[in-house]
């Protein structure tokens, strides 16, 4: 995330950001990624908003790094007990280093240009093997919702080949639709790829 506006929209919600309901297909893919990962594996939260995922993750015996840019959000997660730091996308820079990554609707609010580099940096962040879930809404190009937060919009075939590009494999898709922080009902996918 690298646009003001969009962090502050979010800094301004944080409450009403973590009472918006998760739907059941975004539980089952919460339980279908921890399900793919050896016990005690080490995950990166990517945008971890307010540590709800991570939270669920360490419960389930994971150790969790989360990265979000959002200093509220990064309170908001410290205050769960996560390992949360404040961070942008381009600070993903290890290598090998995770056994997976869950950015859950996080990356959508990269611009088109910059995506294929931090695709790619997860990749290498992510040991042989290693577990990617990405969330992201359903669309084309780039625009502001009604609260003024920045999003770029992908077809499944697009993200297909952007994830392929930087040696993801075994590429599996769920779509959905969901209300979010804005109201709207709006497509989404879920993916889960292997490094």
């Amino acid at each position: 995330m690298t646009d003001k506006t969009t962090l502050d929209v979010y800094g301004e919600r944080v409450d009403e950001y973590v009472s918006v309901p998760v739907t059941g297909t975004q539980a089952e893919a919460l339980a279908g990624f921890l399900e793919k990962l050896p016990p005690q594996s080490h995950i990166l939260d990517l945008g971890c908003g307010p540590g709800l995922h991570a939270a669920e993750m360490m419960e389930a015996g994971h150790r969790v790094s989360a990265i979000d840019a959002t200093p509220e959000f990064v309170s908001a997660a410290k205050a769960l007990g996560v390992d949360a730091r404040l961070g942008r996308f381009d600070d993903v820079t290890e290598q090998a280093a995770y056994d997976a990554v869950w950015a859950s609707f996080s990356l959508l609010h990269a611009p088109r240009t910059e995506f294929p580099r931090h695709v790619a940096a997860v990749h290498r962040a992510l040991r042989p093997g290693g577990v990617l879930f990405l969330g992201m809404k359903l669309g084309q190009g780039e625009e502001r919702d009604a609260l003024g937060r920045f999003y770029s919009y992908y077809s499944e075939e697009e993200l297909r080949e952007r994830l392929a590009q930087a040696g993801f494999t075994a590429i599996e898709a769920v779509h959905g639709t969901g209300k979010g922080l804005a109201g709207t009902d709006d497509p989404y996918i879920l993916m889960t790829a292997y490094a």
